[in-house]
């Protein structure tokens, strides 16, 4: 074989390495090693064994190249049956492919329902030109292989929650916005879930609320909640997703815990995740929670439950009692008593303002707020 003739293949051989738009045939390869050495196609059928046809149709990509018909290449042309099998496997591929984005252009109409401007935006997917290359994007994104299954596995679910005519109508954003939460989960390393260390876990969580920056408590979250089975993950809420937190079971032994970031205020942060711890304690592995914004549909049980569970884990009844009846409510009294009860002042005033004790424009100043960028840091 030729110098030539073996740089030749070397170049087809990297054809492996990358996918490109365009499709070259094996036979593309066969008929340059047959230019170089001036053999035609009848020499290569006589040298071959095969016949006249059966050569035209390798050529022309036609047949495809077997096991025996590598065999007889390699001895006939050079190079290695694993070569000539290379590249006919990868021409189908292509091929393939081809014909895949043929019928994903029929759908580049399901981009419009996706918050896809967000998802670039937030580095969830990548923006193609090519329509049909971006619902591809979209779908590898959302880990199903056609639209018809992610309205299955997405929309459908979602949609279905609560009977919400509000979940109803972006439904995708909210899909999403969880489906982030379930790579996110994916990502981090967690033991298999215990139900009484996750309680336990809750108290010294309730310790981290009187961390003021997201960069130093938002690790000892993550971490303390890993050790006991539960993934927490923060992900910014894309255009027409008004949710702010989420509990799903991903596995009979690991569950999610997501947080939107919509919630500025400390007292927000922190009463949406001990709402959302709240559902993992009292409620079943079976449902997907989600704490929708602005939502005045909370008379489900479960509902009540969470909010209950998260207010009473945050500030203990009893000790709430007494701090009413000790007087006027001051920014120096509501200091003290978080400091007693080791949490953060924001979370008391935001008690206080909820129950209508203190106006909404009142005490804020004890309240942290966060900065969120749009990795949810």
């Amino acid at each position: 074989m030729t110098s030539e003739n073996v740089k030749t293949m070397q170049t087809y051989a990297s054809l492996a390495e990358f996918a490109p738009d365009w499709v070259t045939t094996p036979g593309d390869t066969i008929a340059d090693v047959l230019e170089e050495r001036g053999w035609t196609q009848v020499e290569l059928a006589k040298r071959t064994g095969f016949t006249a046809k059966h050569i035209n149709q390798l050529l022309k990509g036609d047949a495809p190249i077997t096991q025996e018909t590598a065999g007889k290449l390699e001895k006939v042309l050079g190079s290695t049956v694993r070569f000539w099998v290379g590249l006919d496997v990868q021409y189908r591929e292509q091929l393939a492919k081809r014909e895949e984005l043929k019928a994903l252009a029929k759908e580049s109409h399901w981009l419009k329902e996706l918050p896809l401007s967000d998802m670039v935006r937030f580095g969830w997917v990548t923006k193609l030109s090519d329509k049909a290359q971006q619902v591809r994007e979209c779908l590898k994104f959302f880990a199903v292989s056609s639209v018809a299954a992610w309205r299955e596995t997405y929309a459908k679910p979602v949609a279905a929650y609560r009977a919400s005519a509000k979940l109803k109508k972006v439904g995708p954003s909210v899909a999403a916005w969880l489906r982030q939460g379930e790579r996110g989960a994916a990502a981090l390393r967690c033991d298999d879930f215990d139900h009484a260390k996750f309680e336990t876990t809750l108290i010294e969580i309730r310790a981290l609320t009187r961390i003021a920056s997201p960069t130093e408590f938002l690790p000892k979250l993550t971490d303390l909640c890993a050790k006991v089975g539960v993934a927490v993950v923060l992900a910014p809420a894309p255009k027409g997703c008004p949710v702010n937190g989420a509990t799903k079971w991903l596995a009979p032994n690991k569950a999610l815990i997501m947080l939107s970031v919509r919630g500025k205020t400390d007292d927000k942060l922190w009463f949406t995740f001990f709402h959302e711890a709240g559902h993992l304690v009292k409620h079943g592995k079976s449902l997907t929670f989600l704490d929708i914004l602005g939502d005045t549909e909370l008379g489900a049980r479960e509902e009540r439950e969470a909010n209950d569970f998260a207010r009473d884990s945050l500030v203990p009844r009893g000790k709430y009692t007494e701090f009413l009846s000790g007087g006027t409510i001051s920014a120096r009294r509501v200091t003290a008593f978080a400091e007693d009860e080791g949490i953060s002042p924001g979370i008391v005033v935001g008690r206080l303002q909820f129950d209508q004790k203190i106006p909404f424009t009142h005490l804020n100043k004890l309240k942290v707020t966060y900065a969120w960028n749009h990795e949810g840091k």
